[in-house]
């Protein structure tokens, strides 16, 4: 019991005391059962003691400063996800995009570096003057954890490489743990990748190095292609500096040689003491690797090819009909819960309405189920045999099931048919689904990215009226909050730092986070790039004729900007959108400060022989220029490639007194 104020406040100073242990330096000085006795007496005496408004209670303590280990800083360069591919016909995909990027001849195959795909954990390795400096994960791809303390536990991670003359390397790669080292902690940890996952995220490092991690070191950032010419060259050094790289990565030579790599490392991986779950295929040469560079969320020059989907026979208890942020309607099948792969399925996409008329499905059939890599399952097939006497076609619904609105399908000009995917017609919030999912969208790691603010807890904040529009999140009850199961006071706070730090964004996020239909992340890049502050942005409201700029924008097209009018058209998109822009905090779109084409704009007309359009736009953005799709008086040049320039608009150029390059003198200019 507490006796006096001066006894309370020696108490008290030693609660703060063991707070800093336990938070800040991970090392409790007392059990969690005195621990909690000590601070339920503060508590108590506080109840009942008016104490002086000075006095700062137990109650108003929330742990000790958050932890250093887990802030988020910045990588040297995004680290990006990968596309996939699932069958031959995506590889033949990728070469022809690779080969149109770099206008090389369509059958022409260049040489590729094979690695299997460890089902692990990235991090990326920070090296300064040879020493391991600072460990990071992945996080949203931009930012990560520093996680470095975890990551220094594992002994295939070298703390000292052999060549110290290189000022700062970064070296990526992949956490795991063996297969025969998870069956002794398997009572812990669902799988081995969580437990990997859960032991790189231990606040306490000693905690840590008690999980038996291994790494793989797989590749490295553009700014260190300077020590070697290939990906293969590359491991070599990595294997050379004390780096464990896979045993099993090959260079490449063509298709036939790629499918053959294939099949022989999928025959190998059951007896693997590794999970893989495919073979990840990268141009094997760096300078090309640079020129392909990367889209938004992943590399020209890199692909997956997961291995052969697995499959599984159930019964099909009930479709249910999901409302996506755009409004599309999609069916999805409710099956008899089955394990694919290892993993237990009860969900099935069944993609739209033609696609369940097409195969016949119904509830009550038995299906063949199919599980692909990280693609949300799918049936497949009906196996009509077995299909209930009673059966009935399913009907598709010709009003929302979750405001009422009637369900529409747009017709497309171009195709001169009409989409397959039908749509709520609500435009905004005022469908709760479409509503609920727009906030999910608003939060999610590509998005804002709010640390334990998952769709779960969205869905959670709706039931309890918490939320309704993604500004109501910066407003939040935290006292309510804190009385829900699964919330404490010290995941309230961490929540409350979270969104905190979600409120500075740049412009392009904000941009795809509220959610647009048509405008994805590259999208809103060019439209961050066009607006360029928040300030500007905020005009597209009442200044109509930005949508005619717009409309010269390459990569913004009719959909785009008719995406944009029936955004702005709707009131309660313009009051979320106008309420987001006054709390948060969102930085300026940077513009290139060096670069040969600052402030200078392009258009290219006709083919160029040595490269391709894609990447001579890359290359005017790479030093601070815009490439326009129309003709505008606005232009600053107009390249004319070799094969077949438009003759109308380079007369019409020369009309408007732009310059006209030809496609040597582009090559001149760009040092070529």
């Amino acid at each position: 019991m507490i006796k006096s104020l001066k006894d309370y406040k020696n108490k008290k100073k030693k609660l703060i005391e063991y707070n800093k242990f336990y938070y800040d330096q991970n090392s409790p000085k007392i059990d969690d059962a005195k621990y909690d006795l000590l601070k339920k007496q503060l508590l108590i005496y506080e109840e009942k003691n008016k104490l002086s408004g000075h006095e700062k209670k137990v109650s108003d303590l929330v742990g000790f400063e958050p932890s250093k280990k887990f802030s988020r800083v910045k990588h040297k360069e995004s680290m990006l996800s990968l596309d996939n591919a699932f069958e031959e016909g995506d590889i033949i995909n990728f070469y022809k995009k690779v080969n149109n990027y770099l206008n090389l001849k369509e059958h022409t195959r260049l040489e590729l570096f094979a690695e299997p795909k460890i089902d692990g954990i990235s991090a990326s390795l920070y090296y300064k003057n040879g020493e391991f400096y600072q460990g990071l994960s992945r996080g949203d791809g931009v930012h990560g954890e520093d996680i470095t303390e975890n990551l220094y536990t594992i002994s295939e991670i070298p703390k000292k490489l052999k060549l110290t003359n290189i000022q700062q390397l970064t070296i990526r790669g992949e956490v795991y743990i063996k297969k025969s080292d998870f069956k002794k902690i398997s009572d812990k940890f669902a799988n081995p990748r969580n437990a990997a996952s859960g032991s790189l995220r231990q606040k306490d490092s000693n905690n840590t190095a008690k999980i038996p991690l291994c790494f793989f070191a797989y590749g490295t950032i553009f700014g260190n292609h300077d020590i070697k010419n290939t990906q293969s060259e590359f491991l070599d050094f990595l294997k050379d500096n004390g780096f464990s790289v896979n045993p099993f990565s090959k260079i490449i030579k063509n298709e036939n040689d790629l499918y053959k790599n294939y099949k022989d490392i999928e025959n190998k991986r059951s007896k693997l003491d590794y999970d893989i779950d495919g073979i990840v295929y990268k141009i094997n040469k760096f300078d090309l690797q640079k020129r392909l560079g990367n889209l938004t969320n992943s590399p020209r020059w890199a692909i997956a090819y997961k291995f052969s989907s697995e499959k599984g026979l159930s019964t099909i208890k009930n479709i249910e009909i999901q409302i996506g942020r755009t409004g599309a309607l999609t069916p999805v099948a409710k099956i008899q819960p089955v394990n694919i792969g290892g993993v237990v399925v009860s969900n099935a996409t069944l993609h739209n309405e033609d696609e369940i008329i097409r195969k016949d499905i119904r509830i009550g059939d038995t299906v063949l189920v199919q599980r692909a890599g990280d693609v949300i399952p799918n049936v497949i097939s009906v196996e009509r045999k077995k299909r209930p006497i009673n059966s009935k076609a399913f009907i598709f619904p010709k009003k929302c099931p979750s405001c009422g609105s009637k369900v529409k399908k747009e017709y497309n000009e171009n195709s001169k048919k009409f989409d397959a995917v039908a749509r709520c017609s609500s435009e905004g919030f005022e469908c709760e689904k479409i509503a609920i999912e727009k906030i999910k969208h608003f939060i999610s790691k590509e998005a804002l990215n709010i640390d334990g603010f998952g769709k779960k807890v969205v869905e959670k904040f709706w039931e309890l009226n918490f939320i309704r529009y993604p500004q109501d999140i910066f407003n939040l009850d935290y006292e309510k909050i804190e009385k829900l199961e699964g919330f404490g006071q010290q995941s309230v706070e961490n929540l409350k730092s979270a969104i905190k730090r979600s409120q500075a964004l740049s412009l392009e996020k904000f941009i795809f986070s509220i959610g647009i239909r048509h405008i994805g992340q590259e999208n809103a890049k060019i439209l961050a790039k066009f607006f360029k502050s928040k300030k500007n942005l905020k005009k597209i409201i009442k200044v109509h004729s930005f949508y005619k700029e717009l409309s010269e924008l390459d990569g913004i097209g009719e959909s785009q900007i008719n995406s944009l009018k029936n955004f702005f058209e709707n009131k309660t998109n313009k009051m979320v959108f106008e309420k987001l822009i006054l709390i948060l905090e969102i930085s300026d779109f940077k513009i290139a400060e060096k670069g040969k084409f600052i402030n200078q704009t392009f258009m290219f007309t006709g083919g160029l022989s040595k490269m391709s359009r894609s990447e001579a736009k890359q290359i005017v953005e790479n030093e601070g220029g815009k490439v326009l799709g129309t003709l505008s008086k606005k232009l600053n040049f107009i390249v004319s490639g070799d094969a077949k320039p438009t003759i109308k608009k380079i007369n019409q150029a020369k009309e408007f007194g732009i310059r006209v390059l030809t496609e040597k003198e582009w090559y001149k200019l760009i040092n070529f």
